[in-house]
This record gives C-alpha cells, structure tokens and sequence, in this order.
C-alpha cells in the first residue's frame, strides 16, 4: 500500500469509528469501547509505519510526499484535497496517535459508568480525526475544515458535565474566544491565497520564497490571531483555565496533541510566511514572552490542580511560540513532541489523583497523609512528568526547552541574519525566567499533593487520613507508565532529529544550559524552603476543604471536585491556604495572578458589556421602534375598516336618507359653482 493511500486512512479510520459509534452506540453498547480505542490505535500505528518510511532514522535523504487531487473547479484559486508529509508531519501525526490512543484507553476506565460515553468517545474519536487532517493536509482549506471541527468538538466535551454551571460556561467560553481569533484567521487565509495565487500549502511557501506576497506583514498579523486563539496564547488564553471544567481525559488531548497544538503546528508549516515580516516576528516574540511570564505567574497561585497545568500548557505553548519567533521551527516542534507526552501524562495522573482524593484542592490534599501511598503508579509518574516540566536533566523537557533558549541565544548574538535581535532578546529573557518560575509551581504542586506536613515523627495537626476510593481501573495506571516512557527517555533523540526537520542542530549549548539549569535549581529550592516555612500554618485547616463521596468513579469524583470548590473557598481558582508556599513567594501579586491578572474582568468591561448593552439596545429598536411601526401599519386600515363597516347598517331607510342628503350637497354645490362662474 502506497504512502498517501496510508495517510489517507490515518483520519479516516478515528472518523469511521466516531460515526459507527454514535450509530450503535444505544442499540449495541458493547461496541462502543472497541469502536473507540480500535480505530484510534490502528491510526497511531498506521501513523508510526508511515514515519519510519518517510524519515526511517537515516537521515534527511527523503523528500515530502506531496499528493493532491482537485475534485470539483472552484474558480480562480482551486481547492485540493492535498496531502503533505515531511519530517514534521509524520513526527506530530505520531504524537497525535499515541495520545489520542492513551486518552480512549484511560477514558474507558475513567467513564467506565458514565451514560453518556458513548457520545464522549465518538467526540475524542472525531476530535483526533480532525487534528490528523489538520497535521497531513497540504492544503490551506482543508486544513481549515480540521481546524474548526477540532471547534466544535471541544465545545461539546468541555461541557461533558454539562449539569453544573462551570461546564456550560467553559464550553461557550472556550468555543467564542477561539471563533473570535478565527474571524481574522480565516480573512488571513483567503488574503494569503490571494497573493501566493493557490491553497496549497507548497505553492504558498514557493510564492514566498520568490518575494510573491503583497502583504506579508498584514497576512502574518491576521493568522497570528487565530493562532492566539487557538494554542491559548495572550491575549486569547483565557478559555484555557476554565476547560478544566471538562473531563480529565478530554483536558489531556485538548493540551498534550490537538487544539492547542494546532496552532503552534500551523505556524511550524508556514514558518517562511511569518519570517517575511520582521515586524511580525517581534510581536510573535512579545506575545510569548507576554503569556510565558504571566501563566507561569498564574500557575503559582491556583489551588485547583488542573488548572495548574493548564497555565503550564499556556506557558510551555509560550516556548513553542518563542521558538518559531527566532525562526527556529525544529526546536518548537521538538518542544511540541516533548511537551505532548509529559503533560498528557500530568493531566491523566491527575484524574488518578482527584479521584483517589476525592478533591481536585491542593490545600485540600497538603492536608492529607498517605495519599501516595495509596496510588504509587501516579506518584511515580506524575514525578517524572514534573520533572520532564522543569526541565531537569536528563528528562525529556531539559532537552525540548534547551533547543529553544539556544535557538533564542543565536538570534539574540546575532547568528541567525534573518530574525531581529530584539526578538532573541526577549525570548531568550522571558524563557530563563520561565525556567525558574516554571521549577517553583512544579515544586509546589508535588510538594502540596504528595508531601502532608509533619511535626516530628507524626503528622502536623489538622492533617487526615486519605479517604480510600479503592484502587484505580488498571486501564488507567498502565497508560500513565506507557506515556512515562517518552518523558524520560524522548531525549536522547536530539541528535536523530534534525534529519527529520530542517537540518539545524538541536543539541543544547552549553551557555543556556547552565544559565537555565541554574535557574530551575533556586526554583525548585526557594520554593522547598518556603513550603518547609509554611508548613506549620497547615493546622488552620482551609474553609470547605472537603472530598467527594469515596465510592462514586473516577469521572463522578472530578465532577462533584469541580462543582463544590467554588462554594467551598469562594473562588474557582484559589483557595485561602495560609500554608501555600505560592502565596508567600508571590506576595501582593498572589491575589491577582489567583485570578489570572484579572484579564477576564478587563474583558468583561471592555467588550462584553458594551456588547450586552448595543444588544439591549438594538432589542429596544426592534420591539419599540420597528415593531410599532409594523403594528401601525396594520392597525390603520383595520380602524378606516371598522369606520367603513359602521356605515352598513342594511337599514333602506338610512341608505335613502343619505342618498337624498347627498343629493342636496351636490346641487347646493353646483348652484354655488354656477353663481361663481
């Protein structure tokens, strides 16, 4: 079977299984599973045969699979089902494959009871069909198609809880945040295929490389926004947080392989696009640096776990971003390939570990003893997933994150002719202090979840037993040390990797490593040495530090975590702990990086008040305004019908009387006109 008929199946095999798993879903649920995990797992392998014949490991001899057909003419610019498979294709098209197959296999245990599994896992199966369209597709409209599915499908799993508030509010958050970057996305792509004459994406990059863009700078900037929108970058991150409203298997996919993948992969493919603008460099340079800093800010003051990883993922986007910023696009995808595995395994870890907690509070778990203990697989794991995110050598993240500080470093030291050396300055800056940053809310995290504090030889007061939830499905523990695997080991592919991309070394340098390494060290201390400080404050047990009922499952346990925080501690994302160590090391700022830098509020004033109020007000135009004319036009020819029918009394009389009457006033008339004359 050739290549493309291969690649051609890869997305079509998830879709296939989605559409026969809605379709049998009621009728034969003991379907549902294998429909899920089955097509999903033949593509992740199927993705794996076509990276070992497109790159094999022996080097960069191999030219992109370029394979199109045009089914129907569609005038002046044609659209073509396309596909396109180089080196960065096929490695990502993997990722996608391993993950999306973790997800489905974890899921099975996670909602193993749930009603509604069977609509949850022909979504992830469309879902991940549609990221795979997104990674193959060589044609802009195509890929077009996978980016707004991967929309819609996560519109419907965010709100999988759909009962509690939280859920419908994440989802329609998350669906119009991304529509409103994709508004001048979509106007960048057809300005794009204006210049470059072609959608396909090889066409594109040839008109580039011979000056052919009229607008390179005003293209760049449009597609930029739909990026934003799309990999949770600032200013458009803010629907991030609040998906952690979904399922937990759901937020490992969205963070680790599709969604907000798609974005940073989008400007991997059309890197020459963006590096035709340096203007648009430095604001992809600005904005990671801008969402780096800050999510890694905001991640040190939240309480709910997830929504500690999901400002990481925003963070570690930022690297990716950086990354392309420097005109680095090996690095980015490298950090992308890393950073997919050790975060879908923080993610899938932390559904182990709400449900064995029964909360998804870190003030609530820093109060209980024995918590590891009773799930050694996802403390194990988890441990080195964290690990791999501080980028601690030799984990897969030291390696990752290294390519893209040296990448910085060249194009700060002006090595790298094309790129500003303002943009190598600001990524190379805002990623060190990330590095540090990034080291302390790790440390944090481990620290509050797994190490109670303790007074001696016994826990400290106010310190419980860990309520026992039984143990975890196996399904759910083996996937956490299949994906344990990569994070630990995915480095020592560095020196294989640039025959897979563009050749460029990907191998750390020795100036960033130390600098970085140095960093991530008084991190990770000055946070210990804070939470040894605060450690006596954790009698005062926090208000409402409850768990849920310790017999429900996996997916119940997180549902009830999520709907009862906000009532318990007065906020989603915090938790009045004075035992935090992230409250003591940020100080004042803690209150404001709890709630993000309170963009949300900064949002809401802005944009959607006055939108709420223009909508009043064209409500009142329309029932006030327009209705009453609408009604009057009606109502006048109904009150001269209503005048005419008084006047048909069926009376002779009348009729004659009136008759006579008027035959008078027309001859008084004619005498007066006669005398006139």
């Amino acid at each position: 079977m050739t290549t493309p008929t291969l690649a051609v199946l890869v997305p079509l095999l998830p879709f296939l299984g989605a559409v026969a798993g809605l379709l049998l879903g009621r009728k034969a649920p003991g379907f549902v599973r294998p429909l899920a995990v089955l097509p999903t797992l033949l593509s992740a392998v199927i993705a794996v045969l076509i990276a070992v014949r497109q790159g094999g490991g022996t080097g960069g001899g191999i030219r992109p699979v370029d394979a199109a057909t045009e089914l129907t003419p569609t005038g002046s610019v044609p659209i073509e089902l396309a596909l396109h498979l180089d080196g960065f294709a096929v490695l990502v098209a993997v990722l996608v494959g391993l993950v999306a197959s973790c997800v489905q296999i974890y899921s099975t245990g996670y909602l193993r009871d749930d009603p509604r599994y069977p609509s949850y896992a022909a979504l992830v199966s469309l879902f991940t069909s549609a990221m795979f369209l997104v990674v193959y597709s060589g044609d802009l409209m195509v890929l077009l198609v996978g980016w707004e599915v991967m929309g819609i499908c996560s519109y419907f799993l965010v709100g999988h809880y759909w009962e509690t508030p939280e859920a419908r509010a994440a989802s329609l958050k998350a669906f119009l945040v991304t529509k409103l970057g994709d508004v001048p996305f979509l106007i960048g792509l057809f300005a794009l295929a204006a210049d470059a004459g072609s959608f396909r994406i090889t066409k594109v990059l040839d008109a580039v490389a011979t000056g052919g863009l009229d607008h390179p700078t005003l293209i760049a900037l449009l597609l930029l926004a739909g990026v934003a929108g799309k990999s949770a970058q600032f200013p458009l991150h803010t629907w991030l947080p609040d998906a952690m409203a979904g399922p937990t298997p759901v937020s490992a996919l969205i963070h680790a392989a599709t969604m907000v993948a798609a974005g940073v992969y989008f400007v991997a493919r059309l890197l020459p696009v963006f590096a035709a603008s340096a203007a648009a460099l430095v604001v992809l340079a600005v904005m990671a640096a801008v969402t780096m800093v800050g999510s890694a800010l905001a991640a040190l003051a939240q309480d709910d776990i997830k929504r500690v990883l999901a400002y990481s993922t925003i963070g570690q986007l930022g690297y990716m971003t950086g990354a392309l910023a420097v005109g680095e696009r090996g690095a980015a995808v490298f950090h992308l390939l890393s950073h997919g595995a050790f975060k879908a395994l923080l993610f899938l870890a932390a559904g182990v570990i709400i449900h064995a907690a029964g909360t998804n509070s870190l003030a609530a778990m820093s109060r209980m003893t024995g918590l590891r203990d009773r799930i050694p697989d996802a403390f194990w794991t988890m441990t080195v997933a964290l690990l791999a995110l501080a980028a601690i050598p030799p984990f897969s993240g030291f390696f990752s994150k290294e390519a893209v500080l040296g990448a910085a470093e060249h194009a700060a030291t002006g090595h790298t002719g094309s790129v500003p050396g303002s943009a190598g300055w600001i990524v190379l800056v805002s990623g060190l202090l990330t590095a540090m940053l990034t080291a302390a809310y790790a440390t944090r995290l481990w620290l509050l979840a797994f190490r109670p504090p303790v007074t001696g030889p016994h826990p400290a007061p106010g310190v419980v037993e860990a309520p026992d939830h039984g143990r975890q499905p196996v399904v759910m523990n083996a996937v956490l040390w299949v994906l344990a695997v990569p994070s630990l080991a995915f480095g020592i592919t560095v020196g294989a990797l640039p025959d897979w991309f563009d050749g460029g070394s990907l191998t750390p340098t020795l100036t960033t490593s130390v600098l970085a390494t140095g960093l991530t060290l008084v991190g990770g201390l000055v946070t210990y040495g804070t939470w040894r400080h605060t450690t006596a404050l954790a009698a005062r047990v926090p208000v409402g530090a409850v768990t849920a009922h310790p017999g429900a499952e996996p997916a119940v346990s997180e549902a009830e975590a999520i709907a009862t925080h906000t009532p318990a501690y007065g906020s989603i994302a915090s938790a009045p702990d004075p035992a935090d160590p992230g409250r003591l090391l940020l100080g004042p700022l803690h209150r404001h990086a709890a709630v993000g830098f309170r963009l949300d509020a900064v949002y809401t004033a802005l944009f959607v008040r006055p939108t709420q109020f223009l909508a009043t007000v064209v409500r009142f135009l329309d029932r006030e305004v327009v209705d009453t004319y609408v009604r009057g036009a009606g109502t006048l020819p109904r009150w001269l019908g209503a005048a005419a029918r008084r006047a048909q009394t069926g009376n002779v009389q009348t009729y004659l009387s009136a008759l006579l009457a008027g035959s008078v006033v027309l001859a008084v008339a004619a005498v007066l006109v006669a005398a006139g004359a």
